[in-house]
């Protein structure tokens, strides 16, 4: 019996890594005054993808997993035909990994959407 646990214990841990990123993640840069009190929060949106892989097979590259969040948080969230603007962009990716033999990578893009008031 102390076998079959004392088995278990090393075949089963598995184990979590959380990380973060705010910035411009769109690759170019749109300057916009805030010194006004022309602007309010409107929103906060996000999109999420998430990609598995089986002994370091399958799955989305990094890069990929985040243009696909954040074309999810687009498509849920129309923003065209409006003065409104996206900004304190975060990027959270989580991985959840059993040893070596299964890796679940989830990418989590989430946002504030400002409305310009004049």
């Amino acid at each position: 019996m102390s076998v079959v646990i004392l088995f278990a214990t090393l075949l089963l841990p598995g184990c979590g890594i959380h990380t973060a990123l705010v910035g411009n993640m769109a690759g170019h840069m749109t300057n916009v005054e805030l010194a006004r009190k022309n602007f309010k929060v409107v929103d906060k949106i996000s999109g999420t993808s998430t990609a598995t892989y089986i002994m370091g097979v399958g799955g989305l590259s990094h890069k990929a997993l985040i243009e696909k969040a954040k074309a999810d948080m687009f498509a849920r969230n129309d923003l065209t035909g409006s003065s409104k603007a996206v900004v304190n962009v975060t990027v959270e990716e989580h991985i959840a990994a059993f040893l070596i033999f299964y890796v679940r990578r989830t990418v989590t893009v989430s946002a504030h959407v400002i409305e310009f008031t004049d």
